[in-house]
C-alpha cells in the first residue's frame, strides 16, 4: 500500500495559487487602459477569489491522502514540487509585476493564459490525490479553469484582430 501524507499542503497550495492569481488579475486590471481588457481581468480576479473560498472551505475537511498506486512518496512529492516550481505564479520572482506591467493587452492575456494552464495541470494532479467527494469539487474548479482558458483565447483572438 502507498504511503500517506497530509492533504492540507495540497489544498493549501491551491489556496495560494488562487490568492496569487487574484492579486495578479487585480493589479493587471488596475493597470489596463483598454476598457474591455480591464473588465475582463476584473472578472478573472473575482473568479480566483471564488475558487480561493472553495479551497479554504475544503482545507478543514482534508486529512491524509494516498499517493497514486505504484508511486513512490518521495518521487511523487518531488514531481508535485516541480509542478509548483514551474508554475507561472511561483517562478520568475514577480509574476504580479510581469502581468501588471505588460506593455500591451496581448502580452497580459498571453501571460494570464500561462497561469491558467499551469493551474489546470496542478488541479488535475489534485484530483488523483483527494477522496472522491473532494475530488469532485476540484473537478468543478478544473472545468471552470478550462473555461477561463477558452475565454482568454477568445479575448486574445479579438485583440489580435483589432491590432
Amino acid at each position: 500500500m502507498a504511503n500517506f501524507f497530509s492533504g492540507s499542503d495540497i489544498v493549501g497550495t491551491a489556496i495560494e495559487i488562487e490568492r496569487r492569481g487574484r492579486n495578479v488579475y487585480s493589479k493587471a486590471a488596475a493597470a489596463a487602459t483598454n476598457p474591455d481588457v480591464k473588465n475582463f481581468l476584473q472578472f478573472f480576479a473575482g473568479e480566483e477569489a471564488r475558487h480561493q473560498a472553495i479551497f479554504e472551505a475544503m482545507a478543514g475537511r482534508i486529512g491524509k491522502i494516498e499517493i497514486p498506486a505504484g508511486s513512490d512518496e518521495a518521487e511523487y512529492m518531488d514531481y508535485v514540487q516541480a509542478l509548483l516550481d514551474s508554475h507561472a505564479l511561483f517562478c520568475g520572482g514577480a509574476p504580479e509585476k510581469d502581468l501588471a506591467n505588460a506593455a500591451d493587452p496581448i502580452e497580459a492575456i498571453e501571460l494570464a493564459s500561462r497561469f491558467e494552464k499551469d493551474t489546470i495541470l496542478y488541479f488535475r494532479e489534485m484530483m488523483d490525490l483527494l477522496p472522491q467527494n473532494e475530488s469532485d469539487i476540484v473537478k468543478q474548479c478544473l472545468n471552470e479553469e478550462r473555461g477561463h482558458l477558452r475565454q482568454l483565447r477568445a479575448m486574445l483572438v479579438k485583440l489580435r484582430n483589432q491590432a
